[in-house]
């Protein structure tokens, strides 16, 4: 970024450029309205119209290393940034030549090759993505900004508030640009917020905030070029609450039955192409029909790129699942031969891997709450912050979805953010992130941006926490297409699978189980990392075959062992990574043994042992010889008392009975 005047030059050329700038954007929604009337474009459709003078007065300010990030009503962002209007429309087409493959739509524009990390269709969820992408170029020391957009209904949103604070908190060149323009959909601000003056908001946090009329051109211009150069000197992030107005409906399904059209049509008559083109024509900053060579040329580059998408192709059926992970992943890692045995423990191994991780790799760094000065709440990062320091042991506040989401843009922008949230149900509050961008982001981006974040929580039952923090939901991850979901249950694969996941391109999730962290056990001394895509048989056995993984196996391998004295020989095959599924190992013993029981400490409703028993009813239902079983969690919200506890998660008793049915049961 550089700025090298700070006052707009308003010559004839520049005033060109503005005028045609926004009659560029203007007059494409025009075409866009009016296609979607013609079922030309589908879904949802927002458009910019009034609004046009804070792209078009903020994206040209930014130089070609800076990042933009938008809102789902970002066409007039994307045109702004240099996305080809050819390739923006075929987008919105659904077509193969679209900016994002027709992947993502009206609301999910990418171009890489412009910075442009996107809308986002998720109120406010690309607030988080801005300061992660900011946080990646301050510890790159890249001299960069991240530019992004929003409208006024995302201040409500908690990411708001999460963002601004680490932005603040961390000295982010962020410029938060709050395109306001008086309705969340058909609310007003007023009946939405107690509080209407949205810079104050900003300002509350310790951020430089300004407010700017968002419907003149030249007033955005001046106050962006200030906030730029403000970034420049401090490395800070600021603040601009551009106030505007949309002309049009919040989304073309919009009957706009919240405001009069009187009040629509005070704004029109005070819009930012008839105030700007009024006052150069006034000022003769333009000539005589220059305003109608604007035109005829913008609608040229329109029929061009019309023209362009109608003539798109579609994606073939068969690319469906293109890209949902990445086609680019490493071979797996080789495993060297075991060194010389030492004894240690689960956490203890887990902390080994990330030293390993971080010494190897400038680019990883740990964040979350309490990892650095507390050590963790499970110890696991004890004494790490002496020895990397505050920039790479990241203390967060209590904000997973900010947090979490600051991770995946620093992930995105070339770090290796490893994300540790305390336990699994505060990951819920960072569901939105993972969710709908770490796992989205690939596919509907056409591949143009990846995801190498690891995720590491403590999950499972067993230290009466009581139902709140006892939780066993590495299932529900494992239905999320784009993520990988890993559970280490072994010494070696504690050590192990971090290493390998820091080296996927795709987002990782990795479940801890807390009954695991004091176990203790023999670790090879060169123990390295491991391959995060195979299940592991841990008992080789020819009658039965048990299907476990994370801290229900030692209880499975203490019922097999069990079985064996009653003479039957059962199989434990550790899933380790619960997505994508090792589909071949699962199926291979089950063929072999013809009889299997599910062991999970998930719920039985909706459970990754229902999951993994259709698939054995799909492609292995006559190689059975008996009804397919399985031991999980009972229906209950986890008790805090210790022996109703116990009752309500997989034990070894339960799995023994129900083993001792199956094999019992006859083809």
């Amino acid at each position: 970024m550089s700025i090298d005047h700070v006052k707009p030059r308003l010559d004839h050329a520049h005033v060109r450029e503005l005028l045609k700038a926004m009659i560029r954007i203007r007059h494409f929604e025009d075409k866009c309205a009016e296609l979607y009337s013609r079922e030309k474009i589908r879904g949802f459709l927002h458009l910019y119209d009034g609004e046009e003078a804070v792209a078009a007065g903020i994206i040209p300010l930014l130089s070609p290393q800076d990042r933009v990030v938008a809102t789902y009503r970002e066409h007039g962002h994307a045109l702004m940034r240099g996305v080809p209007m050819g390739r923006v429309l075929a987008e919105m087409y659904g077509k193969a030549e679209g900016c994002a493959g027709g992947r993502g739509g009206s609301m999910h524009m990418f171009s890489r090759d412009h910075n442009f990390y996107g809308g986002n269709a998720i109120v406010g969820g690309g607030l988080p993505l801005a300061a992660g992408l900011a946080l990646a170029d301050r510890m790159q020391r890249a001299e960069a900004v991240t530019a992004c957009f929003f409208g006024e209904g995302a201040v409500a949103e908690g990411e708001f508030h999460e963002s601004l604070n680490l932005a603040a908190l961390w000295d982010l060149p962020v410029l938060f640009v709050c395109e306001n323009n008086g309705y969340a959909m058909g609310t007003a601000l007023d009946r939405s917020e107690s509080q209407t003056d949205i810079h104050a908001k900003a300002a509350s946090y310790g951020i430089d905030s300004h407010v700017v009329d968002g419907m003149d051109i030249v007033a955005v211009e001046g106050a962006a070029r200030k906030a730029l150069k403000a970034i420049a000197d401090s490395g800070k992030p600021q603040f601009l609450e551009c106030r505007t107005y949309r002309f049009r409906a919040h989304s073309m399904f919009d009957a706009q039955l919240y405001r009069p059209k009187e009040e629509v049509a005070d704004w029109r008559a005070k819009g930012p192409i008839v105030r700007f083109q009024t006052w150069a024509e006034e000022n003769h900053l333009l000539r005589a029909g220059e305003v109608d060579d604007i035109t005829a040329e913008v609608d040229a580059e329109i029929a061009e790129a019309v023209a362009f998408a109608e003539s798109g192709t579609e994606e073939p059926v068969a690319d469906l699942a293109k890209y949902v992970m990445s086609p680019d992943r490493p071979a797996p890692p080789e495993v060297a031969p075991p060194g010389k045995p030492v004894t240690t423990t689960y956490r203890a191994a887990v902390r080994a891997s990330i030293i390993d991780a971080m010494t190897r790799d400038p680019r990883v760094f740990l964040m979350g709450e309490d990892v650095g000065r507390y050590g963790g709440c499970y110890a696991v990062s004890k004494g790490l912050l002496d020895q990397f320091g505050e920039d790479r042991i990241r203390d967060t506040p209590l904000s997973e979805s900010g947090f979490t989401g600051a991770g995946i843009g620093a992930a995105i922008a070339g770090m290796r953010p490893i994300v540790e949230v305390m336990t699994v149900n505060f990951s819920l509050l960072a569901l939105d992130q993972i969710l709908n961008t770490a796992a989205t982001f690939r596919h509907m981006s056409n591949n143009q941006f990846g995801v190498p974040v690891v995720i590491r929580m403590a999950t499972g039952a067993g230290r009466q926490l009581a139902a709140q923090h006892s939780h066993s939901l590495e299932g529900w991850y494992a239905h999320i297409p784009g993520l990988r979901v890993l559970a280490p249950a072994t010494l070696e694969d504690a050590r192990g699978m971090l290493w390998t996941a820091l080296e996927d391109p795709d987002p990782v999730l990795i479940f801890e189980n807390v009954m695991l962290y004091n176990r203790e056990g023999e670790l090879a001394e060169n123990a390295g990392s491991v391959d995060i895509d195979r299940a592991v048989v841990r008992r080789a056995g020819t009658d039965i075959s048990l299907i476990t993984y994370g801290g229900s196996l030692f209880k499975t391998l203490e019922a097999a062992e069990a079985l064996a004295q009653e003479g039957i020989d059962a199989e434990v095959i550790d899933l380790r990574s619960l997505r994508p599924l090792d589909r071949e190992t699962i199926l291979s013993s089950v063929r072999k043994t013809r009889r299997a029981v599910m062991v999970d400490e998930g719920w039985k409703s909706g459970s990754l042992a229902a999951e993994i028993g259709m698939i054995l009813a799909e492609e292995a239902f006559w190689d059975l010889d008996a009804p397919l079983a399985r031991v999980c969690s009972a229906e209950v919200p986890i008790p805090y008392a210790g022996h109703l506890e116990q009752a309500a998660i997989p034990q070894v008793a339960e799995i023994l009975a129900t083993a001792r049915r199956v094999m019992g049961a006859t083809p």
